[in-house]
């Protein structure tokens, strides 16, 4: 069993259930729910609209990936749920 820490609410949960947002090692794409044979940074979020919200409001997201994040990435993880 894998677990992981939501970004979020700081929860640990299976990776099974949380949504992944990696960022691909060579070109900088960020890919949310890609598979584990993708290489980069990741962070996990619980399928839960305030989670997405926390990581964004204190910019959560950009400081674990180390990598800048458009408004558009939010949309796209809310769409998720």
């Amino acid at each position: 069993m894998t677990d992981r820490k939501c970004i979020g609410c700081g929860k640990i949960k299976n990776r099974d259930e949380m949504i992944k947002v990696t960022v691909q090692k060579p070109h900088g794409d960020i890919v949310v729910n890609g598979n584990s044979k993708i290489f980069g940074r990741s962070v996990y979020l619980c399928y839960n609209k305030c989670c997405i919200e926390n990581a964004f409001k204190k910019n959560r997201i950009k400081k674990h990936l180390k990598s800048p994040v458009g408004s558009e990435l939010k949309g796209q993880l809310l769409n998720e749920l």
